[in-house]
């Protein structure tokens, strides 16, 4: 799928011009209007790329129920010496 990027930002092309573009392009499997404009003000903003940026403070912690399963498991049957 086509992205807005940087080199539409050097040319100064509109966010409504990027988003119809891909809209001709990509018809009902184009991305939303309001996410073009999201990532025209990142480029405008000076951003590369639209990867994750580096964040502060704590990690998410898993949520992954499966494995709290386990290790809660694991942990009741070292304590009963199973």
């Amino acid at each position: 799928m086509a992205t807005p990027n940087k080199e539409w930002s050097k040319l100064e092309v509109r966010a409504s011009e990027i988003h119809k573009q891909i809209a001709e392009t990509y018809g009902e499997g184009a991305m939303s209007r309001s996410r073009v404009y999201q990532w025209c003000t990142w480029f405008g903003e000076g951003r590369t790329s639209l990867g994750d940026e580096p964040k502060s403070g704590r990690p998410k912690t898993s949520t992954n129920r499966t494995r709290r399963t386990q290790l809660v498991l694991t942990n009741s049957l070292d304590m009963t010496g199973g």
